[in-house]
């Protein structure tokens, strides 16, 4: 017998790394959710990447990454289905806005912060050192093109599919998070951005995800983005 749709979930276990994006995204929807899940951190440092890969991160996920979630007899994988299935799971409070096209463009903003900007954050990935070379900014200046069209989307509302956090906004603060750290940060020129990435810092399940981040690139002597430096343990 399936248990009543409005029991209480059990707890889910969510795989991932101490500096996994994705990973962040999904373990910060589910707190902004209020749901009880367990943590299983995946080794990761900056010599052997992920190596030796978790033996169910390898079992589940073809792709060989985290997130893996893990909920009874149902594993899953990429950030993206586990927001899906957190919003099935815990519909209050929702993450998706209740309207159809607005719900849409929601997803389609999440999806461009994956696909259309993260990859130019991905190609300054290991040019930190050559930043001012042709191919980094061309890099930075389709990233910065990009946080000019958030900020437009930001005019007149809190958040970028309207007035309250959706998955969009998570998935968007935890790319530029990267963006920031290899070479592409936001700056004056898109004030409502800053107050938005002030407003998204400011809340508890972002701080309990990316303060540990943030500690965690300290204590590997990596440069932490300055305005998670508040975040930082003594």
């Amino acid at each position: 017998m399936f248990p009543p749709m409005n029991s209480t979930p059990s707890r889910f276990t969510l795989y991932t790394g101490p500096l996994s994006m994705f990973g962040a995204k999904a373990q910060i929807a589910a707190l902004e959710k209020g749901l009880d899940f367990d943590v299983v951190p995946v080794h990761f440092d900056f010599t052997a990447g992920y190596s030796p890969k978790h033996p169910e991160v390898l079992r589940i996920n073809p792709k060989r990454q985290v997130p893996v979630l893990v909920h009874g007899d149902l594993e899953i994988f990429d950030s993206t289905q586990i927001f899906e299935y957190l919003e099935d799971l815990q519909p209050s409070p929702a993450l998706w806005p209740a309207d159809i096209r607005e719900r849409a463009r929601a997803r389609l903003l999440e999806h461009q912060s994956d696909e259309v900007y993260f990859p130019h954050i991905i190609r300054l990935m290991g040019l930190e050192d050559d930043l001012q070379g042709e191919a980094a900014q061309a890099a930075i200046a389709a990233a910065s093109d990009f946080y000019g069209r958030i900020e437009s989307q930001l005019q007149h509302r809190a958040f970028l599919a309207g007035d309250a956090l959706s998955f969009a906004d998570i998935a968007f603060y935890m790319a530029a998070l990267f963006g920031e750290r290899k070479g592409a940060p936001i700056n004056a020129t898109t004030p409502r951005l800053l107050a938005w990435r002030d407003r998204m810092t400011a809340r508890p399940a972002v701080r309990a995800v990316v303060g540990p981040m943030a500690n965690w690139l300290r204590d590997a002597g990596r440069p932490v983005p300055a305005f998670l430096g508040e975040l930082l343990f003594s």
